[in-house]
């Protein structure tokens, strides 16, 4: 029952937003093909369990990569680095039921962004739940939002989500949330999840947000956020005021800024998760670009063959010439190793 009713409540936002069709032709011009392959069949599924939806893909100090994904249920799988199956996290986890990005932060815990349940799940390096952010909706509540009952969808809360999309975290391990498909706003809470501030509604102007669906944070503390039905990256500071705006890459579907002295800002103009093929001309490519915007270059297209990308939903960029790219409609996370200095070997197809 739990299951069918998000499912309503998802699909009635949809329908009321238009978000999920959003999609948009890069605007920069000659830019310069980056070289890449990729590692065919680095994930070593165990027999018995399979992969859904590639919804979130991150790596911790170690280089374990943690797969995030949508199949019968929301599930949460940890690798080791060289691709071999290692367990599955939060089995059975109340704040699981429709996933949408995973991240590690500098102490190796690992935090879960849970858009079903409007919940942020933290776990310690061990795999145990040491904090929660936001509160799943009881099942009766998520009656009042179906379209027609006279319920606002956006909550606007301090301790509330409406659709969270994304988490990131400063120096001094303030955590910033993007919020969401219902709120348009990126909250700020201090390392022990008290509230601070939040910013942002809906619009097309600096500092408003359509769809703030992922976030990365540089070395500074400023907030990068794929604002992706206005088809641009923002650039918001530490203290959540307007700074910048990109707005030559099409819709960001995925950020990711690489640490490291020099950090670089990926972002993926991904082909839209609707099946419409006409989309797939124009989207599909991942940025390589400077923290001001200036792009280095760019790799990849639509498809679903290896260097391919089919909705990429999520990059980790650790070490930003090997990246994981999760992708939906391809069911899967490729090992993407870029060659920029032009050594590239032709890559592998299959």
């Amino acid at each position: 029952m739990r299951r069918y009713l998000i499912a309503c409540a998802v699909a009635s936002a949809v329908l009321m937003t238009g978000h999920l069709s959003a999609q948009s032709k890069a605007k920069a011009t000659n830019v310069p093909e980056i070289p890449f392959d990729s590692v065919p069949n680095f994930l070593k599924w165990p027999p018995g369990i399979y992969m859904g939806e590639g919804i979130g893909v991150a790596t911790n100090s170690k280089g374990h990569v943690f797969v995030y994904t949508r199949t019968g249920e929301t599930r949460l799988f940890e690798f080791d680095q060289n691709g071999t199956y290692v367990k599955e996290w939060g089995v059975g986890l109340y704040g699981f039921a429709f996933a949408h990005a995973v991240r590690v932060d500098p102490q190796d815990n690992v935090w879960a962004v849970d858009e079903g349940t409007n919940m942020i799940i933290k776990f310690n390096p061990q795999g145990r739940v040491v904090m929660t952010l936001g509160r799943r909706p009881e099942a009766v509540e998520e009656l009042a939002n179906f379209s027609g009952n006279g319920s606002a969808p956006n909550s606007n809360k301090p301790y509330s989500f409406n659709r969270q999309t994304d988490v990131g975290w400063d120096k001094d391990g303030n955590i910033f949330v993007t919020d969401g498909y219902g709120d348009n706003r990126v909250v700020k809470f201090d390392k022990n999840g008290r509230f601070i501030k939040s910013a942002g509604k809906a619009g097309n102007g600096p500092g408003e947000l359509r769809l703030p669906h992922t976030m990365a944070m540089d070395a500074a503390g400023n907030v990068y956020i794929g604002d992706r039905s206005n088809a641009r990256v923002q650039v918001w500071d530490n203290d959540l005021n307007f700074k910048a705006i990109y707005d030559n890459v099409g819709s960001p579907w995925a950020v990711c800024i690489s640490p490291g002295p020099h950090q670089y800002l990926f972002v993926s103009n991904s082909v839209p998760d609707n099946g419409d093929s006409r989309a797939a001309a124009v989207t599909g490519e991942i940025y390589k670009m400077e923290l001001d915007g200036t792009i280095i270059g760019k790799f990849g297209k639509a498809g679903k063959a290896l260097k391919e990308f089919s909705t990429v939903h999520e990059i980790d960029c650790r070490n930003p010439n090997e990246l994981f790219v999760s992708e939906i409609t391809d069911w899967r996370v490729q090992k993407i190793v870029l060659h920029p200095q032009g050594t590239g070997t032709g890559g592998d197809r299959r």
